[in-house]
């Protein structure tokens, strides 16, 4: 066993590699990569049997504690009986208390069999919404471009209702329209009984501008946050939201909990539906196969720590902190942690710059730390 291993945070399980919807902005499917079509559509039970096995193995060979998402695709096309010999065979080798278990949905198969099953074995769900009908239905849509909202809200409902929903239900994740209104989005999320709302850049890059971002300079990201942070600000009574609360602690001088903001690292590992193991798969966004190492490993054949060890993992772990001199002399840097590595991308010079999202993440910051000076908790 090799001791440098990188320690990882989180393992992401794609145990399904295809979606029941089709959103328009997904790195998955629509954003040029197409490495799903050669993924099983399902992990099978041999799979689940090794992924199970690696896991057990990591929780031997690393001190440090790790969650385990399942992920898609939309994970929820396992159906209930799939899931429970999944969950089950999770929890034989990751116990409750020490390696959480979560789930990311569009919610749409949310049924109260699913939800039993995921309160049988201790696992979280958030659901992906982002927002009222009209804003929802622009992006996340159906096979036939039917909108996907109530099927959606139906199934947050029967989240929230669910008699374990406190352990259950961890959240909506949101991508920002930034021509949608702030406050309807925010008031109608918190509505739904969301107990925290993850509010996300949308996917893009220097090559591939983010929608209705002008240029690299412009801010309307930020701006769109901005009303939101004061509208939880002023709440007396707000749903978390994790990507404010990191950056208004990292300007008070604490720490985050959330990729993409402060300068801690984050080990992530992603295990497809084969087995193979991956970057973190929103690179999609960024080229065909951006995802890929060049060395082939599979929980079938490799052991996970080893796989951590290598020269090349450690590679693709240290793509978190930027690398552009603009970046690495900024101001800012302890609190903006340089975004996303797919933020930074551009064609021609790879991840080599700032991120597509800087000019919005000093206004934001800077709307923060002034926030704070009002309120008297900073010089």
């Amino acid at each position: 066993m090799n001791i440098s291993a990188i320690e990882v945070d989180t393992v992401l399980l794609k145990v399904a590699s295809r979606c029941n919807i089709d959103c328009s902005y997904c790195y998955v499917y629509n954003m040029g990569d197409d490495s799903w079509r050669n993924m099983p559509a399902l992990m099978s039970d041999t799979t689940v049997e090794a992924v199970c096995s690696a896991l057990a193995k990591l929780r031997q060979d690393q001190k440090r504690c790790f969650a385990v998402v399942l992920h898609g695709g939309e994970p929820l096309m396992m159906g209930a009986r799939r899931l429970d010999h999944l969950l089950q065979s999770l929890r034989r080798v990751l116990p409750r208390g020490v390696n959480p278990l979560s789930l990311q949905t569009n919610g749409t198969l949310i049924t109260p069999t699913i939800l039993d099953i995921c309160a049988k074995y201790g696992t979280s769900l958030s659901v992906s919404l982002d927002g009222p009908r009209p804003i929802n239905d622009r992006f996340r849509i159906g096979k036939r471009r039917e909108g996907t909202h109530d099927d959606a809200v139906r199934g947050i409902r029967l989240l929230r209702d669910h008699p374990e929903s406190d352990a259950l239900f961890s959240g909506v994740l949101a991508v920002i329209n930034p021509l949608s209104s702030p406050r309807e989005v925010y008031q109608y999320l918190k509505g739904l009984g969301a107990p925290s709302i993850d509010f996300l850049y949308r996917d893009g890059n220097h090559t591939t501008l983010p929608f209705a971002k002008e240029s690299f300079d412009s801010t309307e990201y930020a701006e769109w946050l901005v009303e939101v942070l004061d509208i939880y600000l002023a709440d007396a009574a707000p749903p978390r939201i994790r990507f404010l609360d990191d950056l208004i602690k990292l300007c008070l001088g604490g720490s985050g909990v959330k990729e993409g903001s402060g300068q801690m690292d984050f080990g992530i590992a992603i295990i497809d539906s084969d087995g193979s193991v991956t970057k973190n798969d929103t690179l999609k966004s960024t080229y065909n196969g951006a995802d890929r190492f060049r060395q082939t490993w599979s929980v079938h054949t490799h052991r996970l720590r080893d796989i951590f060890a290598s020269q090349e993992f450690k590679e693709y772990f240290a793509i978190q902190r930027p690398t552009s001199q603009e970046c690495r002399g900024c101001a800012d840097l302890a609190i903006c942690g340089g975004g996303m590595p797919l933020h930074r991308w551009r064609e021609g010079s790879g991840l080599d710059n700032p991120s597509i999202y800087c000019a919005d993440q000093r206004h934001l910051i800077g709307a923060i730390r002034l926030r704070l000076q009002r309120a008297g908790l900073s010089s």
